[in-house]
């Protein structure tokens, strides 16, 4: 299977092929794959180098000018390197472009903490505006990346290395999915985190969401999925900081009593860069970690 970056190279250089109005924006990252998109379209495919804020000024001065630039380098190179150019020049502005990041939180352990970027989504939350999708397969990466090049605003699409081994249906403007339905609790699992809950919460009696889009915060979703009860326990597993959610959940439920979990990537940095399998178990997010975590929370 190829991962969520091939297929982010394969669907974007197809689309450029298709959308006059469509532009690339690279900072080395990825560069060789999109050499013959390159060719293609000089004027539309630009490489600035290792210049992050000039990543973003160049997208959005494109948005200006009436392009859809598609802007790609590692999340810790997108997002947090060039915040303020986020801030400012998409924001501030009020143009639309799309994010598209790689690397994730620790998808590259030996790239060392520069390389890192388990609080990117946390950070995004802070501007007003932004469409965030966490796919779980590069299928789902696909399609929601189609949907961000279609639409006008500002949209932001995390890719990772991790991946669940099915695709779910992502539709247009997709709140949570029920994958499974229980009366215990909810647990919600973002993008690549499906399997690793699934097998977590095997036997338990719980409703098990997933969540390829997380900004907005399907307020709706949860409180469906919570129903009829006096009281809520919430379970949200995210592959970035734990507790990026929290507080989206809080706010959905403020009418009802109920307890949050917030599980994801710890704050404490690990400098024992060792694979990703490790990392997932050292945070407490593989099925084991979780089954602890979820089950304790569940008893009270």
């Amino acid at each position: 299977m190829d991962t969520m970056r091939d297929r982010f190279i394969t669907t974007t250089s197809q689309l450029l092929d298709e959308d006059p109005r469509l532009a690339l924006v690279l900072a080395e990252i990825s560069r060789d794959g999109f050499g013959p998109a390159a060719r293609a379209h000089p004027d539309r495919v630009v490489n600035v180098g290792i210049r992050e804020q000039l990543l973003i000024g160049a997208g959005a001065g494109m948005a200006l000018t009436g392009l859809r630039p598609i802007v790609h380098t590692f999340a810790s190179f997108l997002v947090e390197r060039p915040f303020e150019q986020v801030k400012l020049d998409f924001g501030h502005q009020g143009v639309g472009g799309v994010l598209v990041s790689a690397g994730g939180s620790y998808d590259w352990p030996a790239g060392g903490f520069t390389h890192m970027s388990p609080g990117d989504v946390a950070l995004l939350d802070t501007l007003d505006g932004w469409t965030v999708h966490v796919p779980g397969h590069p299928d789902e990466a696909e399609e929601l990346l189609r949907q961000a090049a279609a639409g006008d605003g500002r949209v932001y699409v995390r890719l990772s290395l991790q991946s669940n081994e099915r695709a779910r249906p992502v539709g247009a403007g997709a709140g949570f999915t029920a994958v499974r339905e229980g009366t215990d609790g909810v647990v919600i699992a973002v993008g690549p985190m499906l399997d690793n809950v699934l097998a977590a919460t095997e036997g338990l009696d719980v409703t098990v969401l997933y969540a390829t889009t997380v900004r907005p915060f399907d307020a709706a979703g949860l409180r469906r999925a919570v129903g009829d009860h006096r009281a809520a326990d919430v379970v949200i597993v995210e592959p970035y900081l734990a507790g990026t959610s929290t507080a989206a959940a809080n706010d959905a439920l403020a009418e009802l009593p109920h307890r949050v979990l917030g599980l994801g990537v710890g704050r404490a940095e690990l400098r024992k860069y060792g694979e990703m399998d490790e990392h997932l178990a050292a945070h407490g997010l593989d099925a084991r970690g979780l089954r602890e975590r979820i089950g304790g929370f569940l008893r009270r």
